[in-house]
């Protein structure tokens, strides 16, 4: 009689399930290294204008450091949406993004004014989102560096708090700086600027302030961080590219100086062949360079 051919055994039911877990497991576990999300947290209201932030917190972290970021577009335009330092969330920050009024809306220091506001709404919610309210660094880049220049060294400075928002007793204080291709001074930035420069700011300025700085020297300097710098002010990172057609690299230099001169810690990366932004600036590199500032920096509070 012809064998009757038998079956293949099939693999054990446990060994169907491990290579199941396994698949579904996969996905979950790439998710699990995303920051979680919270967006349009309303902040602060200025009139009848809701002021908003996106709040990205690791979920490998507890109670994590806060980098306030504060978005460029010559202060009259640019967005929250996807700010550049992100992946810091891999290294154990959380993030927040903040909207805040843009020139066309409301004149300087409106926008200082708002920062502030969102950095005393986030140290009063803290406990609610899972962040540190010690550990609180701001960041910007272009017109949102200068915007974060100026937080930064305004601690105490009682006319740019503003009386935004709904927790005026918590601090606006910051304990680190990080500026990427930002302006100290708008009373020197015109004369320091290349024609394209010029075509960019001379605009962005009238806006700002109202007129150009020379018509309101007194508000320029008001605006201008290097007038602000004290023994008091928090450890300064700068990063410029040294081809900045836009943003002159003096702007650096006399930010840093103001440091030095009073023996302020400070860190100045110019960027080789770096023009007004761009992935030069925002490399696993230097992701790592502010990491280690924020952390040695951060830790000391």
């Amino acid at each position: 009689m012809p064998k009757t051919k038998t079956p293949a055994a099939s693999p054990p039911i446990f060994l169907s399930l491990i290579f199941l877990s396994f698949f579904l497991a996969t996905p979950f576990a790439a998710r699990a290294d995303e920051p979680r999300i919270t967006r349009d947290l309303e902040y602060a209201r200025a009139g009848d204008i809701p002021l908003k932030l996106d709040l990205y917190v690791p979920t490998n972290a507890t109670t994590p450091p806060v980098i306030v970021w504060v978005h460029g577009g010559a202060w009259r335009s640019g967005s929250k949406n996807s700010p550049s330092i992100l992946p810091l969330t891999n290294h154990g920050f959380a993030v927040a993004s903040v909207q805040y009024r843009l020139s066309p809306v409301a004149k300087f220091p409106a926008q200082i004014h708002d920062i502030k506001a969102a950095i005393r709404y986030l140290r009063g919610t803290a406990k609610d989102h899972g962040i540190s309210a010690d550990k609180i660094a701001v960041s910007g880049g272009s017109a949102g560096g200068h915007l974060a220049a100026l937080v930064g060294v305004s601690n105490e400075v009682k006319p740019l708090e503003g009386d935004l928002g709904q927790y005026l007793d918590e601090s606006s204080n910051v304990q680190a700086i990080v500026v990427f291709y930002g302006a100290s001074n708008l009373t020197t930035i015109l004369s320091q600027s290349t024609p394209h420069g010029l075509s960019v700011r001379v605009p962005a300025l009238e806006l700002l302030l109202g007129g150009q700085p020379d018509s309101k020297p007194d508000l320029a300097r008001h605006a201008s961080p290097v007038f602000h710098v004290e023994k008091s002010d928090p450890p300064l990172l700068w990063y410029h590219g040294d081809q900045d057609p836009q943003m002159p690299i003096d702007q650096a230099h006399e930010m840093i100086a103001a440091y030095k001169k009073l023996n302020l810690p400070n860190t100045f990366q110019p960027v080789p062949g770096g023009i007004h932004g761009g992935k030069l600036f925002y490399t696993p590199e230097q992701f790592q360079q502010v990491a280690d500032f924020l952390n040695s920096n951060l830790k000391k509070q």
